[in-house]
């Protein structure tokens, strides 16, 4: 389905929710068809020639703009950007204690692409934003039945991210289209922020001086203290979630895999959200009483994922890989999911743990 491989693990059907295997993880670039897919909603069908954008609020000139305005009346630019669902990794969290209502993602909702479009700051310029704007707003047509009552989905960020130079409206993703799945004909990619801030099939801009009140922005993807309960949160409560905190899995071995004894190459993907970049990745061969230094490879962009990897020696029997990353800011992930809980299963970034067998 979505042309994806057939081995995605899919959490949902309607709307389609997808994760690859940790194997479809390993490329510095992820394939179309490995790359997760988050939806709240079902997929809207693309009308190619009535798209319009729309940008308006606290500007001095409304906008409405066709796609091929948009493809030809800026310069084209282009990132390569990781992409990181806040719930990735919530499956380490639900072993802790159940979320119910919520996806058990492992450490799949992330991936990368180059993506290609237009500069987010470019259109507003033109528009021309006053002075007392502090925020931009995204809406989009997807429906989503999670909104009592149901609502498009939307969301927004702060005006300084908003006119920085890598946030783009998108509508090619490596170097070929951008599948209808992944929000076509145009997408926003905000890199460096949960891929929630990245709206699908963005329809309208608002430039305004509080962010949005959208469900998604206002009381959705917010982190709530563990004894709060969500199905009584409003809007406001929690932390809004913006810039993705440092994180790391191991993508080979595979979890519960059996391997042979003798060095064994274990490798993942680290990332550090926003400004920051990943300085060093740790693996551990006994659960972190010592650890060897990975070898890291340079990131594709200050936007990417960095690849690591390696070479432990296992001895016959039960074994937990562990690595943790550290950050340019000399932040390291923390031990255990225990210390992280929430009840909406957000923000594991806890070492990352693989068991296998060594024979």
């Amino acid at each position: 389905m979505w042309a994806k491989r057939s081995d995605m693990i899919v959490h949902e059907q309607d709307p389609y929710n997808a994760e690859p295997p940790r194997s479809g993880l390993a490329e510095a670039i992820t394939p179309q068809n490995s790359f997760y897919v988050r939806n709240h909603g079902p997929v809207p069908e693309p009308d190619l020639a009535g798209w319009r954008l729309s940008v308006g609020g606290m500007v001095e000139r409304a906008l409405e703009i066709s796609l091929t305005d948009l493809q030809r009346r800026w310069p084209q630019h282009s990132v390569v950007a990781t992409m990181q669902c806040a719930g990735n990794r919530r499956a380490g969290l639900i072993e802790v204690r159940d979320i119910p209502g919520e996806d058990p993602w492992g450490p799949g909702a992330t991936s990368t692409a180059l993506w290609t479009g237009v500069r987010l700051r470019d259109v507003l310029a033109e528009a021309g934003v006053r002075e007392e704007a502090r925020y931009v707003a995204f809406g989009a047509p997807d429906v989503s039945q999670l909104a009592d009552p149901p609502q498009q989905y939307g969301g927004s960020i702060d005006l300084a991210k908003a006119t920085s130079g890598e946030v783009l409206l998108a509508w090619q993703m490596n170097d070929a289209p951008l599948p209808r799945v992944h929000g076509a004909p145009v997408r926003v990619v905000v890199p460096g922020y949960i891929g929630a801030r990245s709206v699908k099939w963005v329809d309208q801009i608002l430039v305004q001086d509080v962010p949005s009140a959208n469900y998604f922005q206002a009381t959705a993807y917010r982190l709530l203290p563990a004894e709060a309960d969500p199905t009584n949160a409003g809007p406001g409560d929690g932390l809004a979630l913006a810039a993705v905190a440092l994180n790391a899995d191991i993508v080979s071995p595979e979890d519960h895999s059996q391997v042979a004894a003798g060095p064994v190459q274990v490798s993942g993907y680290a990332y550090a959200g926003q400004d920051r970049t990943v300085a060093r990745v740790d693996v551990s061969v006994n659960d972190g009483v010592t650890w060897a230094q990975a070898e890291l490879d340079d990131a594709q962009s200050s936007w990417a994922w960095q690849h690591w990897r390696a070479s432990m020696e296992l001895t016959p029997g039960q074994c937990v890989l562990t690595a943790r990353a550290w950050d340019s800011s000399g932040a390291s992930q923390p031990e255990s999911p225990r210390h992280l809980w929430n009840p909406k299963g957000y923000v594991n970034n806890s070492w990352a743990r693989v068991e296998v067998e060594v024979v």
